[in-house]
């Protein structure tokens, strides 16, 4: 009876390690769904028939809106920002606010970022003005 005892002692103590790993696992996981709560990030048809035309104008060179193809579309109260790739330009979150019901662009990221670069990113957008939950979700974004 004492090695049946065992077994199911260890068998338990395999389930508690493996326990402890998948929350481990988990917490990074839930911690980033957080990063774009209250965010706006559906990439619907209708918006990107809205963005691209602000996005193709906004590119100083010639882009038409049907060349704009959207990686994401984040959206939170008057700001917004579409992660976006031409044929022309390097993709890029471009930033937009909305001012007297329109939408003005303001600025551009570009590059490559490591996802240790996430506070700095968060901080930059949200020196643009953009609200700390969509500089959150921008960081997010370019980091995956």
């Amino acid at each position: 009876m004492c090695g049946y005892s065992d077994l199911i002692h260890r068998g338990a103590k395999s389930v508690t390690i493996g326990l402890m790993g998948l929350g481990m696992t988990l917490t990074p996981a839930l911690a980033a769904k957080n990063d774009c709560d209250g965010v706006k990030v559906e990439v619907t048809e209708a918006r990107k028939q809205e963005y691209a035309p602000l996005v193709a104008s906004a590119i100083t060179k010639k882009v038409k809106p049907a060349e704009v193809k959207f990686l994401a579309i984040l959206e939170s109260r008057n700001w917004s920002a579409a992660y976006v790739t031409t044929p022309l330009s390097d993709d890029g979150m471009m930033f937009f606010q909305t001012v007297n019901g329109k939408k003005q662009f303001r600025e551009v990221w570009g590059g490559y970022a490591d996802p240790s670069e996430k506070p700095e990113l968060a901080s930059w957008a949200e020196k643009l003005g953009a609200p700390q939950d969509l500089a959150r979700c921008f960081a997010k974004t370019v980091t995956e």
